[in-house]
This record gives C-alpha cells, sequence and structure tokens, in this order.
C-alpha cells in the first residue's frame, strides 16, 4: 500500500519523507505558483489551471486572489463556487464542498492531523480524515475546518470559528469549537429587503 492509499484509508502515512508524497506536493506547487502570480485579467488561464489542479469543478468557480492546498486531486466542487482571497485546504483526504457555497477570506479547511506523541509526529507520520460541506452553505472569514468534520447543507459558520464534528442543517453556528446559534428561518429572508 503506498502513503497516499494509506491517507485515503484514514490509516497513519508517511507526508514529510515519503518521495512519492513529496513530489505529488511539488506537482501541486509549481501548479499554485503560477496560478497564484497570474495577472487578474487571465481568468481563462486561472480556470484551465485550476480544472488540472482539482479533483472535481462545476462549470461555474471563482477563487478571488491566493489559493493554497496540498495536492489538489481530493478537492471536489460543486457548480457555483466562491472563494475570497486566502483559501488554504489541506487535501490529505478529500474534501467535498456542494454547489452555491461561499467562502470568506483566510478560511482554512484542514484534512490533516498529527499523532499526539512526538516520536511518531518526528517520524513524519500525519492521518487524514475526509471533509464534507454541503450545499449552499457560508463559511464566514477566518474560519478553520478540522479533520472530519462535516457541514450541512445551508449552514451559516460565523467569522473566526472552529468546526469539528457536525453541524447540522440551516443554522448558524459560531465559538470554538463551533456550535449552534439558531435555526435560519423565515426571518432571515425578510431581513435585508
Amino acid at each position: 500500500m503506498t502513503e497516499l492509499e494509506k491517507a485515503a484509508a484514514g490509516l497513519l502515512y508517511d507526508d514529510n519523507y515519503d518521495p512519492d508524497v513529496l513530489e505529488q506536493r511539488l506537482a501541486a506547487k509549481r501548479i499554485l505558483h503560477e496560478l497564484n502570480g497570474l495577472h487578474p485579467d487571465e481568468s481563462d488561464r486561472r480556470d484551465a489551471l485550476l480544472r488540472g489542479l482539482l479533483g472535481k469543478a462545476g462549470e461555474r468557480m471563482t477563487f478571488d486572489g491566493h489559493f493554497h492546498c496540498d495536492y489538489g486531486f481530493n478537492i471536489e466542487l460543486g457548480e457555483d463556487f466562491y472563494a475570497n482571497v486566502n483559501l488554504v485546504i489541506l487535501d490529505g483526504a478529500k474534501v467535498t464542498i456542494g454547489r452555491n457555497c461561499f467562502i470568506a477570506p483566510n478560511v482554512g479547511i484542514y484534512t490533516a492531523g498529527h499523532p499526539l506523541d512526538a516520536q511518531r509526529r518526528n517520524q513524519g507520520l500525519e492521518y487524514a480524515r475526509p471533509v464534507m460541506i454541503g450545499d449552499d452553505v457560508w463559511i464566514g472569514a477566518g474560519v478553520s475546518t478540522l479533520p472530519g468534520a462535516v457541514i450541512e447543507s445551508g449552514a451559516v459558520i460565523a467569522a473566526g470559528s472552529v468546526v469539528r464534528g457536525t453541524i447540522p442543517e440551516r443554522v448558524i453556528c459560531g465559538g470554538n469549537p463551533a456550535r449552534v446559534i439558531r435555526e435560519i428561518g423565515k426571518q432571515d429572508a425578510l431581513q435585508y429587503r
């Protein structure tokens, strides 16, 4: 079993020293280097680079500003995806994001974690847990989404929150760790008329 196969299976894998893993990350960094250096008017080239990097993407997607990831091929985006500046997705495991999702500035989506004991951590071992984000989700500025998190459809995550576990659908969550503040209801559709 390769190290990336171990990662996909949720096992500890060598993220820091395995030559194949390092080459896969380097390949992504090469694409990201070009992508993040493009002039804003080069939208066609930007789109082509993203489609070559990502595992799956809808017809319409927007990445404003810099984007960083580990591999890219573990990221699947639904239709009408929007990411503001400085999105980081550490995709040692699958990251699935649904349709009509908005990601605010400085958001991190992390699938990677490390052993608590220094001996294994110092060997370069880590684990990866998939992150799933449903349709119609808005993730506020500076949110960190941790390995294994699930954000169900229609949820809104308040700025600065740390998401772990499962966030139910159609709720506003916030804090560290993020907790349900309230459900999103009819009153919210009337708020900005």
